[in-house]
């Protein structure tokens, strides 16, 4: 049987409760791509990149929520607290949405309107 070329382990689905962070840098945006739940048992994976970015010299900071199957409220804190450091920074965070589950939960902590997302 013929070996299965590398890139099918990315299309692979993830364990519950698992998560994904991939980051990559493009000029001087620093991307953080979120693939999977993001909860109080994965969140400190983010934050500790997100700390990474920042401390980094990129002009724009992109959270990527798109590839979220769902977020809890610690979710909502870490990119709080994010937007809060950002806004003492140059405003260098910018969100891209979740889907429409992810974004629910923003609309119902009623911090939508606060939060740089961009489409």
């Amino acid at each position: 049987m013929p070996e299965q070329p590398e890139s099918s382990h990315a299309a692979q689905p993830l364990a519950f409760g698992e998560l994904t962070v991939a980051a990559d840098r493009t000029g001087d945006v620093h991307c953080i791509r979120l693939t999977g739940e993001l909860d109080i048992d994965t969140a400190d994976r983010v934050e500790a990149e997100l700390a990474r970015a920042e401390a980094g010299d990129a002009r724009v900071i992109v959270l990527d929520l798109a590839g979220l199957t769902f977020m809890d409220s610690t979710g909502v804190r870490l990119v709080l607290e994010a937007h809060a450091r950002s806004r003492a920074d140059s405003n260098r965070l910018r969100l891209r949405r979740g889907p429409a589950a992810v974004q629910r939960v923003f609309e119902l902590s009623g911090v939508t309107d606060t939060l740089p997302f961009g489409d």
